[in-house]
This record gives structure tokens, C-alpha cells and sequence, in this order.
């Protein structure tokens, strides 16, 4: 379709400056996949995963939803979790959310969107379940970036709840689970101080479910 040449002529660019690079790139990349690292974030196209933290193809294993949510019923994640443990061998699962996420904002002020009103049904019981902690900031914005920031804690929870995780851990495998988030600001990640590196350390949840 000629209304995309351009991509297509931005990739041949970009495969080429990576074999100028590396001469022996494609060809490695082809044999082997063995990330240490899986990444749940949002599938905002303003957070590119590998780009922001500085690795190559192949080095970090992906998976993107509106509003980085990880849901017990949601299989396309709970594959790719299982496939990354099991298969991959990661040891660092990290979920990681941004300010100014869209989906967050919806969830925050119950918009309706259309089908994806029943996903952000689970970003509104992490509202709810804050309710008034978060009613307490005095502005949207920050009321917005803290749904964003409490959206992400609860998905390391659930992350770690799955019985992909338990099973995993019950076998002595070391694997960390972690909370990230991302400022479009300015292109920093920030930690959010919770790494969950076993079921022992799973925290109880409190408030409204």
C-alpha cells in the first residue's frame, strides 16, 4: 500500500544502520531469544519498552494492554506471563505504568469509552478501592498520577497471585516481580518500592475490592 512506503522504507533504513552496527546482529538474533526480563506496560504508543531502558531486540520479552492490568481471566497475559517463566527463564517480571495514562484517566472520572469500559472495570476497583485516599489530593492531575501509581502496585499483587508465580517460586526458581513508572515528561522511570520476590511477600489487601 503505497500510503505506507514510508514505513517500509524506515525499516529498511533502521536494518541497515543495525548491520552497519553489527554486521553479525540478524544473525544471532534469529537462533536465540533469552531475555532476563518481562514487561507488562501500557499499549500507549508513547512508551516504547525496549527503547526506554536502553536494550536491543531480544533482550527484554513484551506485553502491552490499555492501562497495564493483569487479570486472572485475561489468558493472552497469563501466557505470555507462563511462556516467559517457564519457557524464557526470565528472572525480573516488571510492570510498569505511565503518568497520564488514558485508560487511568477514564477510570477515574467513569467515562464511557465503549468496549473497553468493561476492561477499565478493574483500573475503577483500584480507584474504589483508594477511594478516599485518592478524593483527598486536591487536584485531577494529581488524583490521576496517583490512580496511575496505585494501578501498577495492584498489578505486581496480582502478578505475583498467579499460580504461574506460586508454582514457580514453590519450585526454588528465583524470579522478582517489580513496579515501574514512567513519566512522558520527562523520559524517566521512576521505582514505585515494590518488588515482590516471593509468595511470603505477597501483601495483604486492604479496602474495597
Amino acid at each position: 500500500m503505497p500510503a505506507l512506503d514510508h514505513l517500509f522504507a524506515n525499516n529498511r533504513a533502521w536494518a541497515a544502520e543495525m548491520t552497519r552496527q553489527d554486521p553479525d546482529f540478524f544473525t544471532s538474533l534469529k537462533v536465540q531469544q533469552s531475555p532476563q526480563y518481562l514487561w507488562i506496560g501500557c499499549s500507549d504508543s508513547r512508551v516504547p519498552a525496549n527503547q526506554i531502558v536502553g536494550l536491543p531486540p531480544g533482550q527484554m520479552f513484551v506485553h502491552r494492554n490499555v492501562a497495564n492490568v493483569v487479570v486472572h481471566t485475561d489468558l493472552n497475559c497469563l501466557s505470555a506471563i507462563q511462556f516467559a517463566v517457564e519457557v524464557l527463564r526470565v528472572r525480573h517480571i516488571i510492570v510498569c505504568g505511565h503518568y497520564g495514562c488514558g485508560g487511568v484517566l477514564a477510570a477515574l472520572r467513569d467515562e464511557k469509552v465503549g468496549l473497553a469500559d468493561n476492561w477499565l472495570r478493574h483500573v475503577q476497583d483500584v480507584r474504589r478501592a483508594h477511594q478516599s485516599h485518592i478524593d483527598a489530593l486536591p487536584t485531577e492531575t494529581e488524583r490521576h498520577n496517583r490512580l496511575c501509581e496505585l494501578n501498577v502496585i495492584d498489578q505486581v499483587v496480582n502478578v505475583s497471585q498467579t499460580t504461574v508465580l506460586r508454582d514457580a517460586w514453590a519450585r526454588g526458581e528465583t524470579i522478582s516481580v517489580h513496579g515501574w513508572i514512567y513519566d512522558l515528561g520527562d523520559g524517566l522511570l521512576r521505582d514505585l518500592d515494590i518488588s515482590i520476590a516471593a509468595e511470603s511477600e505477597i501483601p495483604v489487601r486492604t479496602g474495597v475490592r
